[in-house]
Parts: C-alpha cells; structure tokens; sequence
C-alpha cells in the first residue's frame, strides 16, 4: 500500500509538471514576434538607393540590408552594429518621428576617418527604416580646408609681425643712417616674401577651380623648359650652380604653357634652394612608351639635384601645402611652402603625376610625368628622328 502511494504521489507530481511546462510553452509562443515581411515594391526601391540602408523589424534584427550596409559596418550578423543607431530605432519606434544622427564608427589603426549620416524613420506599424550615407569624403575635404585656412592665417603672420617689428625699428634709429638701411633691406625681403606668398596662394586656388585640358593647345616641352631656364638663371648663377639640359628634343603635350612652365620653375627653384654652391641641377626631358599600348607614350620632366636629400617620412608629404622639409632653410630662401603643391595640382589637371627619387645626402630627383601628344597629332621635327641632346646653361 505504502509503495502504491509513493507511486501515485509520483504521477501526479509529474502529471502537474507537464502542464506547466506546456503551458509556458504556449505563453512563449504567443509572445514570439512573427517574422515581417517589407511591403510591396518596398525591396525595389531601397535596392535602387544609392545611400545604405537597412530595415529593422520589433525583434530588432534586420530583414533587409543592403550591401553597403554591411560594407559600412552598419549591419553585422543580421542585427544593427551600433549602440546608437539602434537606441535610435527605439525612440523613433515609440515616437513615430524620424530621427537624423552623425555616425562616426572606430576605424582601425592608421585607417582613414569614416563618417556617416544617418537617417532613421518608421516604414510602417512593426519596421524602422534606417538609411546612411557615406560622408567621409566631405569631411576630409573639411578638414583639408579648416587646416589650409589655419596655415594660411599662420604664414601670413609672420612677413606681417615682421614687417611691423622692422618699421619700429626704423622709426627708432632714425639717427643712425646704417640701421635704417639695413632694417630697410629687411623689410624688403619680408615684403618680398610676403608678395611671393600671396601670388602662390592665388595661382593654387585658380589651380583647384581650373580645368586646363578645356582649354589646351599644343605645348613644346622645350619652350617649357626655356621658359622655367630663364626665371631661374639668375638664383643659379648667384650660388655658381651648373644647370645642365639633356635628353630628347621636340616632345609635346596638351596643355598651358604657363602653369607647365611654373610646375617646373618650382621644380627647379627648390633644387637650387636645397643645393650648395658650386653643385649641378640637370633637367633632363624623354618619350616613355606605355608598356601595355606601345602606341602610348608618356612625357617625363625630371629635375635632379646633389643637394641635402629627403629622408624617407618626408617624401610622402613634400606635397602638403606649407610643409618645409627645412623650415630653417625655407624662411632664409623666402620659400613659402606652396611651390609643390602648385606642381601636383598642375600635373593632376593636365592627368599627369609627380614622383620623388630621394637619398639623404645624396640629392633628390623629382620628376613630371604628362601624358605625351599623339604622333599623328604633333609637327614633324627638323631634320627627323627626336635627337637626344645634352648642353650646359649654366656653370
């Protein structure tokens, strides 16, 4: 009887813990959220949005994203990726109202900056539409503006504080005819600097609002390079520097003799700014046949020098307006710090590129490379084939 009991007491207690069981399991299922699906001709649409865009249902978990959603980081593993996009969704969902945020996701070490700007807004009853568009660029663009407008404000204090301190100066040696005229021949220079810098700030700004090949004509590299020769023969001669001519004669290119020819007098000026007395600064000129199309040829301007050299973590910012490899050297020139960034923006217009050669202490070869005119298209050339030529300007 005692075992029978025992028995039935098991039972029941076994037949009460189904029913319990089965019973949550009911309650659950009545609170699981039912998969949503997008309304009609809603996948058409996001697919033909240019911005990323995913849609989040009550679960929280994405029933669409697009591509570059995911490409963006801000879709991983079916769910939304960040924190605050997601507490977003929430208050959009409760409020009904859309929502716009800027998004800044970690980047990895030495990656660059990505910004996002973020829409969200409820697509029906149960989904939340979010959509982010790619802003990192502007923002680049941004913080390239905010920092030329820095360096600008920068430069341009110290000609000016200069020229303020030397006037005092003059004002208070008025007696004494020899400090006037040396505070004089400071005032000069400074004056000098400060014009040079102004006329290189304008000619980098109609650079970057210019599209020369709109209004190209044909350009002889050797006028180009006459032209840049006889600006500069003067500070060559002044520090007894050799310049020396060589390579092929009769190239030519598409494009505005004037800025060609200052793309190379900032070349050339640099090189005789970096070189000692007595050295020798060769401009050498070639056609370089394009190895995938021999009917392509690409014309190279070189500039080599035996000045100081730069070391390797300043050649990939020699281009960087006011950037000065010497800034010692620089102020004593008058260099400004804008002769490179005046090259690079002319060769990009005329879709061509500068490279840097550079050793420490060794000297540096910088060199154009434009995209040469077609043979069919350029004049013949006295007396044939291009010749290559070689002669000294300069000792």
């Amino acid at each position: 009887m005692l075992v029978g009991g025992a028995v039935g007491v098991l039972i029941g207690a076994g037949a009460m813990l189904a029913f319990g069981v089965s019973e949550r399991q009911q309650q659950a299922a009545g609170d699981e959220v039912v998969p949503q699906v997008l309304p009609s001709g809603a996948t058409a649409v996001l697919t033909a949005l240019r911005s990323a865009s995913a849609v989040v249902d009550r679960g929280e978990s994405t029933v669409w994203a697009s591509p570059a959603a995911q490409t963006l980081g801000l879709v991983r593993d079916g769910r939304v990726a960040s924190d605050e996009v997601l507490r977003a969704v929430r208050g959009v969902r409760v409020s009904g109202d859309p929502r716009a945020l800027e998004l800044q996701p970690r980047r990895r070490r030495g990656g660059p900056r990505v910004v996002l700007h973020v829409r969200i807004a409820p697509l029906t009853e149960d989904l939340v539409l979010i959509v982010a568009e790619d802003r990192s660029e502007l923002a680049r663009v941004d913080d390239v503006r905010r920092d030329f407008v820095a360096n600008v404000s920068h430069e341009l204090k110290t000609p000016v504080g200069a020229l303020s301190l030397l006037a005092e100066a003059v004002e208070g040696a008025s007696d004494d005819p020899e400090a006037v005229l040396r505070f004089a021949g400071r005032m000069q220079h400074e004056a000098a600097r400060l014009a040079s810098m102004v006329n290189e700030l304008i000619e980098l700004s109609r650079l970057q609002n210019d599209d020369p090949l709109s209004h190209a004509s044909l350009v002889s590299v050797d006028d180009v390079v006459a032209d840049a020769i006889d600006f500069v023969r003067m500070g060559a001669l002044a520090k007894r520097i050799e310049l020396v001519i060589t390579g092929e004669h009769g190239l030519h290119v598409l494009g505005v003799r004037e800025q060609l020819a200052s793309a190379l007098r900032n070349l050339i000026d640099n090189a005789l700014a970096y070189s000692a007395e007595r050295t020798r600064v060769v401009v050498a000129t070639r056609s370089v046949p394009d190895p995938d199309d021999r009917s392509l040829h690409t014309v190279e301007i070189s500039v080599a020098d035996q000045g100081i050299g730069i070391s390797d973590d300043d050649q990939g910012r020699v281009f960087e307006r006011f950037y000065r490899v010497d800034p010692a050297r620089s102020r004593a020139t008058g260099g400004t710090g804008l002769g490179l960034a005046i090259v690079r923006n002319v060769c990009a217009n005329h879709g061509g590129e500068v490279t840097i050669w550079s050793v420490e202490g060794s000297g540096s070869t910088f060199t154009l490379r434009l995209p040469a005119l077609a043979d069919e298209l350029a004049p013949p050339i006295e007396g044939g084939v291009s010749p290559s030529v070689s002669r000294k300007v300069i000792s």
